[in-house]
């Protein structure tokens, strides 16, 4: 039986029916947590459908007593279609009309009570599903501010969304993906602010998503909407923190929530928005742009410090004379370049095996790996000391980019150059970097240049940018994201 046709099955009136076709349709009886309750009230069956895990057990109870004590109160003559309406005391009960809707509610953790002779059932939301109380996330770290990160529960997470910005034209419009999972999906924007056309392209791109279930939650709606390809730099924001959401709803942007994801999606972005932290705005405007200067200088370190120490090795005539002692002062049969790329896949070994290193053990692994590792092979004339200390700085420099995904496609950048310098020196490095650089260019996120303010330029857009200005004194959105509402703050007589 198709899906199209099974949607249009009305609720029949016999509940065996219904009984029945939960056994065949959905393993009534073969699955032990997919449940049903049966009860006798003036004389009609009546049935509970639920998924044990999903649903708050003391919720079920205090309806099934209310239901219960109908026959001590009420007449045969009574509606129970009416006086069950009355009596199911919770905030969230909803009528359906098909089968199909009855089963979607129940596996997403609702309960559904059915009655004989009724071809409506009412669909209760007393969802508890398992999970985690919100905390710090480990990869968003500050020093002061907000400890609340996203959870893998929806319902939490646009709480904590809607906990801060208390706008009545604050929109939460959820969406069902996958055949299979019917996992949810939320967008959330700013009906009066958000850009319509956007709302348009990410709503249709959702929807027309046709997969068996999205087990990669935020990952694989990424992928469907954005078609990235082999490109390495993210097209989208994730973040885990609740502020940083909250932050870009009301700049005008579209965040989108997936269900049993800690973290959500920021669209559209830029290069730039993978390399603000939220610590630069916890902090005094001069000590944020310190801050962020800090961190820029720490991204170019590790794109272009390693290409242009190679580059010097190989060509020593291009350093001035003052600056001549850049380069390895000893000789090694291994060359240069294979030096640097075991190195650096040396820091990609420690940094993977950090993450699957319980937290006990790393300390340990870390030290291991930094002391005795590197200084054994150096001894022994694996390495030579200036390669371990560049490939460490470069990989200071990539921890830290804040955005992981942004870090990796630098990475991927930084030894595409490598590669080239060593083959074809000067010109490998300069056709490289602007190979590298008209990439970035090109690259356009849901209709957005990826390097917007710098090109296109927009001068107060690159102020932004470059400095961390007071709060005061960002009166106007982004204009990369095509805000209706164009201020953040009422606008002074003279900017009118």
């Amino acid at each position: 039986m198709s899906r199209s046709n099974e949607q249009k099955w009305p609720i029949p009136e016999s509940v065996n029916e219904i009984e029945n076709y939960m056994k065949q349709r959905v393993g009534l009886g073969v699955s032990f947590d997919f449940g049903v309750r049966k009860l006798k009230i003036l004389k009609k069956d009546v049935h509970i459908y639920y998924v044990n895990g999903l649903c708050d057990s003391l919720f079920i109870i205090q309806l099934i007593e209310e239901l219960v004590e109908i026959n001590d109160h009420e007449k045969l003559s009574t509606d129970l279609f009416k006086i069950v309406e009355n009596r199911l005391v919770n905030q969230s009960v909803e009528q359906v009309n098909t089968l199909d809707l009855i089963v979607d509610k129940v596996l997403s953790g609702l309960i559904a009570v059915v009655m004989e002779g009724q071809n409506t059932a009412f669909v209760i939301d007393v969802r508890s599903y398992p999970g985690r109380a919100p905390q710090e996330p480990d990869t968003e770290k500050v020093v002061r501010g907000s400890r609340d990160g996203f959870v893998e529960n929806i319902i939490l997470n646009t709480a904590l969304t809607r906990r801060r910005i208390r706008d009545e034209r604050l929109r939460f419009e959820m969406l069902k993906v996958g055949e299979r999972s019917k996992s949810d999906v939320a967008l959330g924007y700013l009906e009066d602010v958000a850009d319509p056309d956007l709302l348009n392209i990410i709503r249709k791109e959702i929807k027309a998503i046709k997969t068996d279930g999205i087990p990669m939650a935020d990952k694989t709606i990424e992928e469907f909407i954005l078609k990235q390809g082999w490109n390495p730099f993210p097209l989208v924001r994730y973040t885990e923190r609740a502020d940083i959401a909250a932050t870009h709803i009301l700049e005008g942007h579209v965040v989108i929530y997936v269900d049993t994801s800690p973290s959500v999606i920021i669209a559209p972005t830029t290069y730039f928005h993978h390399l603000q932290h939220a610590e630069e705005f916890r902090e005094s405007p001069a000590m944020g742009t310190f801050l962020r200067w800090t961190r820029f200088l720490g991204v170019l370190t590790s794109i272009l410090l390693l290409p242009l120490w190679m580059l010097f090795v190989l060509e020593p005539s291009l350093l001035p004379e003052k600056l001549s002692f850049i380069g390895p002062n000893e000789q090694t049969n291994i060359p240069i370049i294979v030096q640097i790329f075991l190195a650096d896949f040396g820091i990609e070994f420690l940094r993977l095996a950090a993450i699957h290193t319980p937290t006990p053990l790393s300390t340990a692994m870390g030290l291991i790996a930094s002391i005795l590792i590197g200084q054994i092979a150096i001894s022994v004339g694996l390495f030579v000391p200036e390669v371990i200390l560049y490939v460490a700085v470069s990989g200071i420099g990539t921890f830290t980019t804040p955005s992981y995904e942004l870090s990796v496609a630098n990475k991927i950048g930084r030894l595409t150059l490598l590669i080239l310098v060593s083959l074809f020196h000067l010109p490998g490095f300069v056709i490289g970097a602007t190979v590298f650089f008209l990439f970035i260019v090109k690259i356009r996120a849901l209709n957005t240049p990826y390097l917007w303010p710098f090109l296109p330029f927009e001068p107060k857009g690159f102020l932004q940018i470059i400095v961390r200005r007071a709060i005061p004194g960002s009166i106007l959105r982004p204009s990369i994201v095509h805000p209706r509402n164009r201020y953040r703050q009422p606008p002074k007589a003279n900017e009118k």
